[in-house]
């Protein structure tokens, strides 16, 4: 297959991945970035020996489900690079997936974890952009995958499809589910989901 301007496909791909795999690349950096500052909220405080910083758990497992599913993106690249060539569409898709990525990455973690003494209070705040971010994002992933030539059947597989049902009943429960110990079994699920994926 050849690409436009006479580039062979795994150039091209090579080419545009290059600029969107630094911004999704920046998106884990946001997330660990945040954790970071938190852990060092955290430490400050008890240090000082002032009120408790209660990172809690809610947060961080947000983080490392959005990690995950950046993780699944890429992957997803790769799966589809034959089919990705420097085209005016593939350039604007691959900014709106980076450039969510890295924004629901940003909303995670608080700039300054300080002015947020219960990081549960924050993860309330942002929670719903970030899956709704997300679930943007997956349905159009999978409907690119299913326009693209062999792809429709596989991904119309009994296992898939239990797959992305329970996904995407996963994301409707995160934004929709109230308190604490609700939350941190649906976070616990998606992040279960794919740890359990990549180790099997």
């Amino acid at each position: 297959m050849i690409a436009p301007w006479g580039v062979t496909a795994t150039d091209s791909f090579n080419f545009v991945f290059s600029l969107f795999g630094l911004l999704i690349g920046f998106s884990l950096v946001e997330v660990l970035g945040g954790l970071a500052r938190t852990l060092e909220a955290r430490m400050g405080a008890a240090r000082r020996e002032e009120r408790a910083f209660h990172a809690g758990w809610l947060t961080p497992l947000l983080g490392l489900f959005v990690m995950l599913d950046v993780l699944s993106f890429w992957g997803s690249a790769w799966v589809a690079r034959e089919h990705l060539s420097m085209t005016g569409p593939v350039l604007l898709g691959g900014l709106f997936f980076a450039g969510s990525y890295y924004l629901a990455a940003h909303l995670i973690f608080p700039g300054e974890p300080t002015d947020w003494p219960d990081l549960d209070d924050h993860y309330f705040l942002v929670r719903r952009p970030v899956f709704a971010a997300i679930m943007i994002l997956a349905t159009v992933q999978l409907t690119f995958f299913l326009t693209l030539p062999g792809f429709a059947e596989a991904m119309l597989g009994p296992v898939v499809l239990i797959s992305a049902v329970s996904f995407y009943v996963l994301l409707l429960a995160g934004l929709l589910v109230r308190g604490t110990t609700a939350n941190i079994i649906v976070l616990t699920l998606l992040t279960l989901r794919y740890l359990i994926h990549y180790l099997i």
